[in-house]
């Protein structure tokens, strides 16, 4: 622990130098309930207070310490301010912002959306914040990027679902996330063929040439893709380029646990960086859910709990790491940013480095565990939280943390809090009918008991323009569902 304190008071002289912070908040006292408000607060006002002023969205990365080396202060990130528009909506049922206020904001959010630079209806992974204009991730990364787009339409998806019953402004505003949620041209970047792939540039076309296959963050890619009203993929896509033709279903045991899946389609490393299991389960219900291939639950859970473990067992013998210390994600790090998970050769993607997201993140999978890493943080480091909650990442071997943010780490935390607390963000994204038909054409089984109007049922009677027809014992099953709720 010594190294730890060190770090701690090395970051404390670092924080009140370069962003003035001279008091410190006791968090000791607290219960439990009101340290998972407390974080979710303040992880909220990373996409409230400090969103991008032009478009709303939430800013790739906010450095405390005003260093900007890439000059990005004002870059906006689509997948990041797909999991903010997700925590805005945990802050109007926390009371954290009025419902009049999320629509305004939601409702600038949409309209910047609309005006952006879009490729086949898919987003870039950034965008110049002033402007709308695509910002290049990489030299031939300047176009459409589907897995950010996924999961800008997974939280759009979810604010539609809680407005849509609303006032006139509400329901145009689900009526306007509609429209673009049917002008994503999933099929289109199917190349024609059985493959999904991650990007096209209008420059540079197909050359990053990467077709999506399984196990990642990306399964939420293929569901809407599945489930689109307009451009909808064939189920064989997700077979044979998501599941590798059955290969997905090749796991293995580790730390006593099975890994469910094969975790990487170009390497034997038996886990992965803890996000996978917080991305595209923001609105996605892993409770019940279950395919051919896997148990989505189990697959999650010992997912998290193998990161508990290996920090328990620190092969690397790393300072901190331990039953409050734990979780493992790709982050910042001393040497840039890195994908930090157990495993592989020499676990060589251990650097030592703890991303507070990873554990806080888990809540739905290890509430236990989190919450000893989460009472850890708030009362004996609490000099690792700053304004917008935990630090993105700190090393206590080396000493290591900067008070920095990341909006895809940040944004995870408020929205599977909540969907602990009280599973809002699942009920939401799961009750749209959409989702629902792609996950059928997907064969996938999902028993989440969600509330049903007349409007879905419709819509849903209305998929025998697709390929999979929902037979009468699937109907009295809805039906059932939504006269018992």
């Amino acid at each position: 622990m010594k190294h730890f304190y060190l770090m701690c008071a090395t970051l404390a002289l670092i924080v009140s130098a370069s962003c003035g912070r001279t008091g410190r908040t006791d968090y000791s006292s607290l219960s439990n309930d009101s340290l998972l408000t407390v974080v979710q607060r303040q992880t909220f006002d990373y996409f409230w207070e400090g969103a991008e002023p032009v478009s709303g969205m939430a800013r790739e990365r906010i450095h405390l310490d005003g260093v900007y080396p890439q000059n990005d202060m004002n870059v906006v990130t689509i997948g990041g301010s797909g999991f903010g528009v997700m925590a805005i909506l945990v802050g109007i049922e926390r009371g954290f912002v009025s419902r009049g206020e999320a629509l305004k904001r939601f409702q600038r959010i949409v309209a910047y959306l609309a005006a952006a630079d879009r490729f086949h209806g898919a987003w870039p992974h950034w965008l110049e914040g002033e402007t709308g204009r695509v910002k290049p991730f990489s030299r031939y990364d300047d176009g459409g990027d589907l897995v950010e787009t996924a999961f800008m339409i997974q939280g759009l998806l979810a604010v539609a679902e809680y407005f849509k019953d609303g006032s006139e402004e509400e329901q145009q505003l689900a009526a306007d996330i509609d429209r673009l949620w049917r002008e994503v041209e999933w099929d289109w970047y199917t190349r024609g063929g059985d493959s999904l792939y991650w990007h096209w540039s209008p420059n540079f076309a197909w050359k990053m040439n990467f077709p999506v296959g399984g196990y990642n963050e990306c399964l939420i890619m293929y569901v809407l893709a599945a489930a689109s009203p307009t451009h909808p993929i064939a189920p064989s896509v997700y077979d044979k380029c998501w599941a590798r033709h059955g290969a997905i279903a090749r796991d293995t045991l580790y730390y006593g646990l099975r890994t469910v899946l094969d975790f990487y389609e170009h390497s034997d490393d038996p886990t992965g960086p803890l996000f996978w299991a917080h991305y595209s389960y923001l609105g996605l219900c892993p409770e019940g859910l279950k395919d051919k291939y896997a148990d989505y639950w189990e697959l999650n859970r010992n997912h998290a709990l193998i990161h508990y473990r290996y920090a328990l067992d620190n092969p690397k013998k790393f300072a901190g790491y331990g039953e409050q210390q734990w979780g493992f994600t790709s982050s910042y790090s001393p040497r840039g940013y890195a994908g930090h998970h157990p495993g592989g050769a020499d676990n060589r993607h251990d650097l030592g480095v703890i991303s507070p997201t990873a554990a806080l993140s888990s809540f739905p999978y290890t509430p236990e565990e989190s919450m000893r890493f989460l009472r850890f943080l708030y009362s004996e480091a609490d000099v690792l939280v700053g304004t917008y909650g935990p630090y993105d990442a700190y090393n206590a071997t080396e000493r290591w943390c900067l008070p920095r943010y990341l909006a895809i780490d940040q944004g995870t935390i408020p929205v599977m809090i909540e969907n602990y607390r009280s599973k809002m963000l699942w009920k939401l994204f799961m009750r749209n009918p959409d989702v629902k038909r792609g996950l059928l054409r997907l064969g996938f089984e999902f028993n989440y008991e969600l509330r049903i109007t007349n409007y879905d049922r419709l819509r849903l009677n209305s998929i025998t323009n697709y390929e999979l027809r929902i037979t009468n014992y699937d109907r009295l099953r809805l039906y059932s569902r939504s006269r018992n709720s």
